[in-house]
């Protein structure tokens, strides 16, 4: 209550209530906590739940995670296991550092407990990623890698663009999430395609889990044959799901941000989240373990991704809205 009282009204102040500026701000002081490991050690007491499971071969204290775009170029990696979180998903990281699209390009729907962006892939690449992760060393959670296609790269290229990240980031990522379903690269969607997936698994799975993340917007068809290319290619899961172009379910207070260009996330999105996540699990089964992100607002959201078949949920808007008594409530939800 603190936070959502006290906190996110100075946090949404920031910049004249601009989400970016709030965003930049909270990382900065997140990266000094960071260096700080006796205020990380109080927020570990405070915040950290133990309800370790392994998955995909990989051991995770808790099963709440944060999700891709809120460290993108892991500034602040120590601080978030002291927050709750069970495991980490950086980037998306490109191998080209890129500027992403202009700005304002995030909006904050109060009234819908969501998010629109359209950052574009905004981040200093792979290699500086690279660099931060080698100097940061091993955290107490996993870490896993979002990677994404450069902007300047043509969709003919896309499948080296991602291995040149893949091999210089792979000793520094526990799994690796295949983004191949935000809208905001041009043609980037197109990559959930069965021919052009299945290259690029092709190229990508190897030592390391590989995931990939899908759009909430695919026919039931098409997230079909993105299992089956999973499946064939020996991909470890799925993340279900990324951010919706559809503008379903906003309160009528947040009419005027619906015409905004980008990925619509939050709240709306938690009865499509489900819905995949449920059609995963019944398709696949435990031979493609989902990662569940999409409208976690409150514990009993965490909770019915779980039951949906998700064994691990992310979080990212309903951070934004909530803070880290969120995280904790719901580890220990689906702990129980």
């Amino acid at each position: 209550m603190f936070f959502e009282h006290t906190m996110r009204p100075l946090l949404f102040r920031l910049g004249g209530g601009d989400p970016e500026a709030a965003h930049h701000w909270t990382l900065r002081r997140l990266a000094t906590l960071a260096r700080r490991p006796a205020a990380l050690a109080l927020l570990r007491r405070r915040y950290a739940v133990a309800a370790s499971r392994t998955v995909f071969g990989v051991r995770f204290p808790n099963p709440v995670g944060l999700a891709a775009g809120l460290d993108k170029d892991g500034v602040a990696l120590p601080a978030w296991p002291a927050l709750g979180f069970g495991f980490v998903e950086v980037g998306t990281v490109t191998w080209h550092p890129q500027p992403g699209n202009e700005r304002p390009r995030l909006f904050r729907l109060p009234a819908s407990g969501a998010l629109i962006n359209r950052m574009g892939f905004n981040n200093a690449g792979a290699r500086e990623l690279a660099a931060r992760l080698a100097a940061v060393g091993p955290l107490p959670v996993p870490v896993g890698v979002s990677l994404g296609k450069s902007k300047v790269t043509p969709l003919a290229d896309a499948v080296e663009d991602y291995a040149s990240s893949y091999r210089l980031l792979r000793e520094h990522g526990d799994y690796f999430a295949v983004n191949v379903s935000s809208p905001n690269t041009p043609g980037l969607r197109k990559l959930q395609d069965r021919g052009l997936l299945d290259a690029l698994l092709e190229a990508l799975v190897g030592d390391k889990p590989v995931l990939v993340k899908i759009a909430p917007d695919l026919t039931d068809e098409a997230v079909a044959d993105v299992l089956q290319v999973c499946t064939d290619r020996g991909a470890a899961g799925v993340i279900a799901t990324n951010t919706t172009l559809s503008r379903d379910g906003l309160a009528p207070a947040d009419a005027p941000r619906a015409a905004e260009a980008g990925g619509l996330s939050g709240r709306p999105l938690a009865a499509r989240a489900r819905e995949v996540v449920a059609f995963i699990h019944r398709h696949a089964g435990d031979a493609l373990p989902v990662i569940g992100v999409g409208g976690i607002t409150h514990p009993d959201d965490a909770a019915r991704l779980r039951d949906a078949g998700a064994p691990l949920v992310q979080l990212y808007t309903g951070f934004i809205y909530h803070g880290p008594a969120l995280v904790r409530a719901a580890a220990r939800r689906l702990a129980a």
